[in-house]
């Protein structure tokens, strides 16, 4: 039987705890065994329902952290998966498990990297963290937010941030985050008054009057974006209103729309911008704002130089920078002053049943890791 490398190893061991959001099923504690045997101090920060680790070896700066998460989304229907979700099953050189790609596979990398570079240079400048949370893939009130609070009041830093989410599309290393667009979401309703439909001058259709200003918002050209951002965009995600009849004029209508922005705009000029408009068109309504991340950038420099000839190193190609996709907990962290950045596997099949990340993937991604922390703090 062929021996499993460091990394496949401890990937099935997180893989099969069931910590599904905000679970962490001892994910971290795992996790905790390893590092403290380098040197980690390793704090447990308990927020609600939400189990955080900031571990960190070393008092100087610069700080080098790993940020992730234990967490994993639910996996549906279990009858409809191939294999068993929480037991981890190696097939043609993939490693099938949800969490395989988002994140545990990057978890394993993070901390047999580690265990790597701290063995060959005891010492080395700095200090090494780690940042792990089980609430990414729930509300994310409890986790990373929480624990930067933590770090911020007590003046913590982070000089360099290494996210672990799935940030590749062909093969591991091709794509580098190197930053997100700001999010934004707006909930909307129009007051109206109901009626009946044959006398339409009894009731006030809110329907009807928010159309245009719905319209407007879509015509609207709120930035040209830039090299790094595409241009800001606003999607409405969900509208709900009437009473299912067809002869009832509704009285309310709920509408949801969110705004994914570059840094040529600030949220409040996008609010500013939206209430304008609504008042113009004298609607009867209420808005509620959820500012669900700032926009962030890691621009060129020693961080960005490390990680993408560490990448060149493993692949013999240079990665690609990007600010495409969701959010992540790197939101969080970036506002400290921390310069961010996200590099995990392919992210094909997260979120998905079946979700798998390449075998070699994993060894590929540890050896990134390992001389990322080499050009950083030697």
């Amino acid at each position: 039987m062929t021996k499993l490398s460091s990394t496949l190893e401890l990937a099935i061991d997180l893989l099969s705890k069931p910590s599904v959001t905000p679970e962490d099923a001892g994910c971290q504690q795992l996790m905790a065994s390893r590092l403290e045997k380098l040197g980690f101090d390793i704090e447990s920060l308990f927020y609600v329902d939400t189990l955080n680790m900031w571990a960190r070896k070393g008092k100087q700066e610069p700080v080098f952290c790993f940020a992730g998460h234990t967490d994993v989304v639910p996996t549906g229907d279990v009858s409809k998966w191939t294999y068993p979700p929480f037991e981890p099953t190696i097939v043609d050189g993939m490693l099938y498990a949800r969490g395989a790609a988002d994140m545990k596979g990057s978890l394993a990398a993070m901390v047999v990297a580690t265990e790597n570079f701290v063995t060959k240079h005891p010492d080395h400048k700095g200090s090494i963290a780690f940042l792990i949370t089980s609430d990414e893939e729930g509300p994310f009130i409890n986790g990373t937010m929480k624990v930067i609070d933590t770090l911020e009041k007590r003046n913590e830093k982070i000089t360099w941030c290494l996210v672990g989410e799935p940030s590749s599309t062909n093969y591991c290393g091709d794509i580098v985050k190197n930053g997100r667009r700001g999010s934004l979401t707006g909930d909307l309703k129009v007051n109206g008054v109901q009626g009946h439909v044959a006398y339409p001058h009894l009731a006030d259709n809110p329907v009807h009057n928010v159309a245009h200003a719905l319209f407007e918002l879509t015509e609207i050209k709120w930035d040209e974006g830039n090299d790094y951002f595409p241009p800001t965009s606003f999607q409405v995600s969900n509208i709900n209103g009437g009473t299912g009849a067809g002869n009832v004029i509704p009285g309310e209508l709920d509408i949801m729309f969110n705004f994914r922005y570059s840094t040529e705009v600030t949220a409040a000029q996008l609010v500013e911008t939206v209430e304008t408009l609504f008042n113009k068109h004298q609607l009867n309504y209420q808005l509620d704002w959820t500012y669900n991340g700032l926009p962030f950038l890691t621009d060129t420099g020693t961080f960005i130089d490390a990680v993408s000839s560490a990448i060149k190193d493993v692949t013999g190609k240079e990665p690609v920078l990007s600010t495409s996709g969701g959010t992540s907990d790197g939101r969080f962290i970036a506002p400290t002053g921390a310069q961010v950045i996200e590099l995990g596997p392919c992210n094909a099949t997260i979120h998905k049943i079946n979700e798998s990340v390449g075998v070699q993937e994993l060894d590929d991604l540890t050896l990134m890791y390992e001389k990322i922390l080499e050009r950083t703090l030697l």
